[in-house]
């Protein structure tokens, strides 16, 4: 590429660059730059950590009970899934 070449095309690049920052300083700029997700703040990361260990505590919770409940009563595991697939298509549970 010769030097002519060269030139041209770094004054289309600077034309080009001069354009899109006229475009971003113009006031009634509607650009649509894209930002990517939601930035969410420390408080509402650390509130989301809580509430996810709080589910899982009361999973847990759920687990044992149930496990107790079975042995208790001598229930095994496939009786009570049937128990709960009936319940869930009744629509007793969600």
């Amino acid at each position: 590429m010769d030097e002519r070449e060269k030139l041209r095309k770094f004054r289309e690049l600077d034309d080009a660059f001069a354009d899109a920052l006229r475009e971003l300083e113009s006031p009634d700029n509607q650009l649509d730059i894209p930002t990517g997700p939601p930035v969410r703040s420390l408080e509402r990361l650390e509130q989301e950590a809580a509430e996810s260990q709080d589910e899982q505590a009361v999973q847990r919770a759920f687990e044992q009970r149930l496990k107790a409940l079975m042995a208790e009563y001598a229930q095994p595991v496939k009786s009570v899934r049937c128990l709960l697939q009936t319940l869930k298509s009744l629509g007793h549970i969600a």
